[in-house]
């Protein structure tokens, strides 16, 4: 296995692409892979990483293997442990709004290659503030699992895939809904200190949602299993 961010890492070039490229792209890399995958798609809302996880897990289908999207916004913590110190706190909405716990036990270690086989795709309803009470499904011994929001990496979700879309703080701030803007600073920090951009196997530039541009990592697809974007020693950072 190979350690991302490691010296044996190298970067690639930018390249234009639409959402329906870009979608396709991801699913010849889901799809060059035997066994289960898991696929983690970070970004803030308006790079709409959700919409991306849709896209890929119908072509995943088409291609004849089960895909099941999780949204982070279903496995969110109750609203009394969430907004405990207030409804627009950047330091929770950082590292305290996302139940990981839930995210290992009910997704991702079930969907690994020793896992059962059955994911939970839903789990907390954050408007009602209860549980959905949502059956597991089976995603098979080669089943796809997309887990799509944002502030994913750099928490040591093990995957076999990490896409970030970036955004730049400016282009952000100008398609994020006024209201939302208390969570701009989360988001900095985010970069800051969770380094997505270094996490990535695949980094789209997503400033211009309809203009978007990818990269690979080189020999992304080799590391089984990594814990997706845990710090390392020695780290190949992507030219921003």
């Amino acid at each position: 296995m190979t350690e991302r961010g490691s010296a044996t890492s190298a970067t690639g070039s930018f390249r234009p692409v639409d959402a329906a490229a870009l979608a396709e792209h991801l699913a010849d890399r889901v799809c060059a892979r035997a066994g289960r995958v898991r696929v983690l798609i970070d970004g803030p809302p308006p790079a709409t990483p959700r919409e991306l996880a849709d896209d890929v897990a119908e072509r995943v289908r088409l291609r004849g293997r089960s895909a099941v999207v999780v949204d982070t916004d279903d496995f969110l913590r109750p609203a009394s442990v969430r907004l405990e110190s207030g409804h627009t706190d950047p330091d929770m909405f950082l590292d305290g709004w996302l139940d990981e716990s839930a995210l290992r036990r009910e997704v991702l270690g079930p969907a690994a290659a020793d896992g059962p086989g059955t994911v939970l795709p839903r789990l907390w309803d954050a408007h009602r503030d209860r549980s959905y009470r949502d059956h597991r499904l089976p995603i098979g011994p080669d089943g796809v699992v997309l887990l799509a929001g944002a502030r994913l990496l750099g928490r040591g979700f093990a995957c076999e895939l990490a896409v970030h879309l970036r955004m730049a703080a400016a282009a952000l701030a100008r398609h994020l809904p006024r209201d939302e803007h208390w969570t701009l600073e989360a988001f900095a920090r985010y970069e800051a200190e969770r380094d997505p951009i270094g996490s990535a196997d695949v980094l789209v530039m997503a400033d211009h949602p309809d203009r978007r541009a990818l990269r690979d990592r080189d020999g992304g697809p080799g590391r089984e299993g990594h814990p997706c974007g845990w710090s390392r020693p020695a780290t190949v950072r992507w030219r921003r």
